[in-house]
């Protein structure tokens, strides 16, 4: 059987502090999940889940030394500059 390991990767303070600045420039509340690796024991598959703000129903997936950010899926992105003026839509 295979066996699933999960590693939780911190959000960098960095990265945090701009979240926080922005969504606070913006006016909205947010939270943030911490995203991990998974690597399966055993094999050589492992991915990474992102870092996943949460924002008015809305999730962007933000990956540590990034400039895109994914919404609510791998479809649609922004750049990380862009992200202000999309949430004060």
């Amino acid at each position: 059987m295979i066996q699933m390991e999960t590693t939780i990767t911190p959000i960098s303070k960095e990265l945090k502090d701009k979240i926080k600045w922005i969504c606070e420039f913006a006016r909205v509340s947010y939270s943030i999940e911490e995203g991990s690796i998974v690597d399966f024991k055993g094999t050589n598959i492992a991915f990474a889940k992102p870092h996943i703000l949460k924002v008015n129903n809305n999730d962007f997936l933000i990956f540590e030394d990034s400039n895109t950010i994914y919404i609510n899926g791998y479809d649609k992105k922004i750049k990380f500059s862009e992200l202000i003026s999309y949430l004060k839509k």
